[in-house]
């Protein structure tokens, strides 16, 4: 294309052919273009654009301070154009364009990751990832907008104060340590406690200031009242229901938080060195109480087992017989012995032990 000026002002665009013009004082010129180049570059497109000459030939675009526009040549994307004046070819190249307002200051399109490899990206956008099991709370001039998910998330530069605060989704254990806590039957011990929890609520975790800090101080004050209602015999014989009460203490006081108990377990529990002592007595004692019960009932049970054996030798003569022959047996092989037998019981008619 021939774009035709005469007195600094822009005639028209002349086709492709030859063309005479009377020049008196070089005050008629005209640039050659091509259209082969998507890009319509001029010092003085500004006075074409104005001119009306390019009508249909050409694609103007003029942006304001609030607009973008992302270009794509040949089924390609190409670049994004900040504020101003632009006119692209459309003969040759399949140029399709896609004006934003950038008043919306996160940038979301359905090709977000092919426009992000532009060259000029930096320029005009901010880039943040989200990694995986985080979200992001998205403030915009300090003001809470929206809860990102994790992936790649684009921001328009200089329209705005943006920022991004990372919260972990995940589950996380917090250790409470060796907090002394006295029982109702003055014994004072050292528990160590473990909580398992996830965030639900992440900006109300966020908004929180520490939601950890926190969660961390109610756990110790329900552990001082849950143990300090016990006796150290009932908190022994039964740490899981003490947990579960905990537990159940510190849901609706999480939940305001935004956090969610999965569980709380007592790790360890530690008496002071004397307690020790005392406990390992008594429990030596009650251990061997009860060897002792266990012994006496094992010799109950066998003498009442032997008057049970004789009382039935005492009623059956053959089988009283049978028993001294087994002894016999017995005693016969494990020595030489000669026995002679009468006719009626062993301990009345032995004639003979050699």
């Amino acid at each position: 294309k021939g774009l035709y000026f005469r007195d600094k002002e822009c005639q028209g665009v002349l086709n492709t052919g030859r063309y005479w013009f009377l020049k008196p004082f070089d005050k008629a010129r005209v640039d050659v273009v091509s259209q082969r180049t998507p890009w319509l570059i001029h010092t003085d497109l500004d006075l074409i654009v104005r001119s009306g000459a390019l009508g249909d030939s050409a694609r103007v675009l003029d942006l304001k301070e609030n607009e973008r526009v992302l270009v794509w040549i040949d089924g390609r994307f190409d670049r994004i154009l900040p504020a101003g004046l632009y006119a692209l070819w459309g003969k040759f190249r399949d140029v399709r364009t896609e004006v934003v307002n950038t008043k919306t200051v996160r940038f979301e399109h359905a090709e977000l990751n092919s426009i992000l490899k532009s060259p000029n990206i930096a320029a005009l956008l901010e880039v943040g990832n989200v990694p995986p099991n985080f979200v992001g709370l998205y403030y915009l001039d300090g003001a809470y907008q929206t809860t990102l998910s994790s992936g790649t998330h684009a921001f328009w530069k200089n329209t705005g104060k943006v920022s991004v605060q990372m919260v972990d989704m995940r589950e996380r254990s917090l250790d409470v340590p060796g907090q002394e806590i006295m029982t109702s039957d003055k014994v004072t011990l050292r528990l160590n406690a473990v909580l398992t929890y996830r965030v639900t609520d992440p900006l109300r975790f966020q908004e929180s200031q520490d939601g950890a800090q926190m969660l961390y101080r109610e756990t110790q004050l329900s552990l001082r009242a849950a143990i300090g209602s016990r006796e150290l015999d009932t908190l022994l014989a039964d740490k899981e229901s003490v947990a579960q009460e905990l537990t159940d203490a510190l849901k609706n006081r999480a939940a305001q938080f935004g956090i969610e108990i999965v569980a709380l377990g007592m790790k360890d529990l530690i008496l002071p060195g004397e307690m020790k002592d005392l406990m390992n007595k008594v429990t030596e004692a009650k251990k061997a109480a009860e060897a002792n019960l266990i012994a006496r009932r094992e010799e109950t049970a066998a003498m009442r087992n032997q008057a049970n054996t004789a009382r039935l030798l005492e009623n059956n003569p053959t089988l009283m017989r049978l028993r001294e022959l087994e002894v016999l047996e017995k005693v016969a092989g494990n020595s030489k012995l000669s026995v002679v037998l009468g006719e009626k019981g062993l301990a009345d008619r032995v004639m003979n032990l050699l």
